[in-house]
């Protein structure tokens, strides 16, 4: 079974709110699909964190390196394609690419084998995983009323994020942590963002440890990105001092970058996202890396259905993995697939144990964000 072409479609028109400092408007492209058809016509599924101008100029270099290619061969593939790029730009858009190629490749092979991606990497752990509900920061009142309707739902995590927190004052920040929590209960997991990784974050490790100790005060299970991404070192001192658990990662690609910040151990909990680290290949390396170090991955989620879907198989197969991030409000997570994510009476989320990654697209909907009338596919 051989690799005929890989198309890009690109999300547009329900893009959800960033957070970011230049935000995100509805019609903006930070999604892309990848269906990569076979010459048998099977089609797997993968989904990139990045435009769809980046990824189809890096489809173009691509190209000759996986036209021809078993479909069958993720790892080999995917790796062939990263050796041979590596002057183009190592971490880039080519990288994100390839994590949707690498997801769609695990797809097929699910597919053509009858196997779940979860259980060929290795097995499956677990067949559910608690989802946390990830939304961004408002001002404490809608916050507590928009918690109360995620927990009404059978949410049981929540992460808030970003938005004013570190931008404003010590008060704000408190008020909202405190809202929050008053909103879930004592007996729901709470998680904060500082969303460092945002344009000309000022916030340094002074603050963030004092943000620490104010966050332990409302049992905050995680502090996460409260420095910039390069800040390795203050990373470093911070997980040493800090009262409450710090994760970061989710803008690091590749293993090789993570391995400084696993051996420094700088994270008690490392968030590689699978659509632009370089897909499930990847996140599985890294996994088992952070694993010797006595680190555990939850993957960055920020995402569309096919990048939920790849968690979800990855929380299968990785023994640690007991977390996954739900962007909640987004149509490219909830309007895209043939049948609804469902929650449990627990509020878990059920792994889903069919071939491949286990989930139905719903191609009309598909088309519909991507502009195309017809997908051209099977």
């Amino acid at each position: 079974m051989l690799i005929r072409e890989v198309r890009a479609f690109g999300l547009r028109g329900a893009t959800p709110r960033g957070g970011w400092a230049t935000e995100l408007r509805p019609e903006d492209c930070v999604h892309t699909l990848v269906a990569v058809v076979t010459n048998e016509e099977l089609v797997g599924w993968g989904s990139v964190f990045t435009s769809e101008d980046l990824v189809r100029a890096s489809l173009a270099v691509l190209e000759p390196l996986y036209i021809g290619e078993s479909a069958l061969e993720p790892e080999r593939v995917c790796r062939k394609m990263h050796e041979h790029t590596f002057w183009l730009g190592r971490g880039g858009a080519i990288t994100h690419t390839i994590s949707g190629i690498d997801i769609a490749l695990w797809d097929i092979l699910g597919k053509a084998t009858g196997q779940s991606v979860g259980r060929l990497l290795g097995g499956r752990y677990r067949d559910r995983v608690r989802p946390y509900a990830s939304l961004l920061m408002d001002e404490p009142d809608l916050l507590r009323e928009h918690l109360m309707e995620l927990r009404a739902q059978g949410f049981r995590a929540f992460k808030i994020g970003w938005g004013r927190f570190g931008r404003q004052d010590q008060q704000w920040d408190e008020s909202v942590v405190k809202a929050a929590r008053e909103a879930i209960g004592p007996e729901s997991l709470l998680m904060v963002d500082a969303g460092g990784s945002d344009a000309f974050w000022s916030q340094g490790y002074k603050w963030a440890i004092r943000t620490a100790h104010m966050l332990a005060e409302y049992d905050v299970y995680w502090f996460e990105e409260p420095l910039c991404p390069d800040a390795l070192e203050e990373y470093r001192l911070l997980r040493q001092q800090a009262p409450i658990l710090i994760a970061a990662g989710e803008v690091l690609t590749r293993h090789q970058s993570f391995e400084p910040w696993l051996r420094s151990r700088a994270l008690d909990i490392v968030q590689p996202d699978v659509t632009k680290v370089g897909g499930i290949s990847e996140s599985r390396r890294i996994a088992w890396m952070a694993q010797s170090y006595g680190i555990r991955l939850i993957p960055h989620g920020w995402n569309t259905a096919v990048g939920l879907a790849a968690d979800l198989q990855l929380a299968a197969a990785l023994p640690d993995t007991d977390l996954v991030e739900y962007k909640t409000g987004s149509p490219y997570i909830d309007e895209i697939t043939a049948s609804p994510w469902t929650l449990d009476e627990d509020g878990m989320l059920p792994i889903p144990n069919r071939p491949g990654l286990g989930i139905d697209l719903d191609l009309d909907a598909i088309a519909k964000y991507s502009g195309h009338r017809d997908l051209g596919l099977c």
